[in-house]
């Protein structure tokens, strides 16, 4: 069953979308909407749009995440041992199949179609534990939810304690504003493409 996506108010992050893709068509010079789009792809169509779709997440921050994770690199493997086009570990993997029912190997990470969904059912359960706030759910999708509960706990880093104001991780804040710029260009380059028509 498909979840429906709650869509936040367009008008404001539309202005700021469009002015940061003419930014960058500006400092990408001649042939800067192709550059674009090849910086942007909509890789994996068939495997991110349904997983999307079907656990209520936009396509456009599926897609941010996966451009961020693996730059759409399905045999990808980090440091930290995350796999696949989504950049899921082992462990995370095995929580979120709790919440499925699933028993698949690690390896299966290594399958789009298996990296995408996973990556939405997780991004669905952080946005709902985060009451919908993108920063906050990016930044427990890279740090961990136990951390970002911990950060959300800290008056110095969120002043109602269910949305972060300030990240304290380098690491992390820079995660997370990838994500965003991501998702806001996404949302711009392929507006149509994004919509489900299903």
């Amino acid at each position: 069953m498909r979840r429906a996506v709650k869509r936040p108010a367009r008008r404001g992050r539309r202005w700021l979308a469009l002015l940061l893709a003419a930014a960058l068509l500006a400092a990408a010079g001649g042939g800067g909407y192709a550059a674009l789009l090849a910086a942007f792809p909509l890789e994996y169509r068939a495997e991110i749009d349904p997983a999307a779709d079907d656990n209520g997440v936009e396509r456009a921050l599926l897609y941010a995440v996966a451009h961020t994770e693996s730059g759409f690199d399905p045999a990808a493997v980090s440091e930290a041992g995350a796999l696949g086009l989504t950049q899921i570990t082992p462990e995370t993997f095995a929580w979120l199949q709790t919440k499925t029912g699933e028993a698949l190997p690690d390896e299966a990470l290594f399958e789009p179609d298996v990296a995408a969904n996973y990556a939405a059912v997780f991004l669905r359960l952080l946005l709902d534990e985060f009451g919908g706030d993108v920063q906050t759910a990016a930044a427990a999708y890279h740090a961990g939810r136990g951390q970002v509960n911990r950060w959300l706990a800290d008056a110095r880093y969120s002043a109602d304690g269910e949305r972060l104001d300030t990240i304290p991780s380098r690491a992390t804040a820079h995660y997370v504003r990838k994500v965003r710029r991501a998702m806001r260009i996404y949302e711009v380059l392929y507006e149509k493409e994004l919509v489900d028509n299903g």
